[in-house]
């Protein structure tokens, strides 16, 4: 596989994934949350906020899985972002204490992937760059043999 298809499904499961985390969280509100207990209104009704906001980062990842090529600085972007998200869980642990294990789970899943996207961000650019490099050189043999 190369690195631009790698590129491209990532972005397309962090899409999804997320499009449907979201809206799992928009409809279930803290039941939603492994662990938690009914935190009152206030909680919730933030949970489905959030997961609202969640389903819409996942669309953004959707967006840019389906351009070609797939812009890096909308990858490097939404990768940014999503680092936050699990440097946020770190200083939760901190200042908190343990969570749940799925959420310790979904910090070294966010940790994991977050360099992996950093490095293939600019995979499909550089694909394509490297198309337009081989047609254009394809392009000037061709027209050295009619000229011949």
């Amino acid at each position: 596989m190369t690195r631009a298809k790698a590129l491209r499904g990532l972005a397309r499961t962090m899409g999804y994934a997320c499009v449907a985390i979201g809206l799992f969280h928009v409809l279930l509100g803290n039941a939603a949350i492994p662990g938690a207990t009914s935190a009152g209104p206030t909680v919730d009704s933030l949970g489905r906020f959030l997961g609202a906001i969640f389903a819409g980062y996942g669309l953004a990842w959707l967006w840019a899985a389906r351009r070609s090529p797939v812009p890096a600085a909308a990858v490097r972007g939404l990768t940014a972002v999503f680092l936050l998200g699990a440097l946020g869980r770190l200083l939760s642990l901190a200042v908190e204490g343990r969570p749940h294990w799925f959420q310790l789970a979904l910090a070294a899943l966010e940790l994991a992937l977050s360099p992996l996207l950093f490095r293939l961000a600019d995979a499909d650019e550089r694909a394509a760059d490297e198309r337009a490099a081989d047609e254009r050189a394809a392009d000037e043999r061709a027209a050295g043999e009619a000229a011949v």
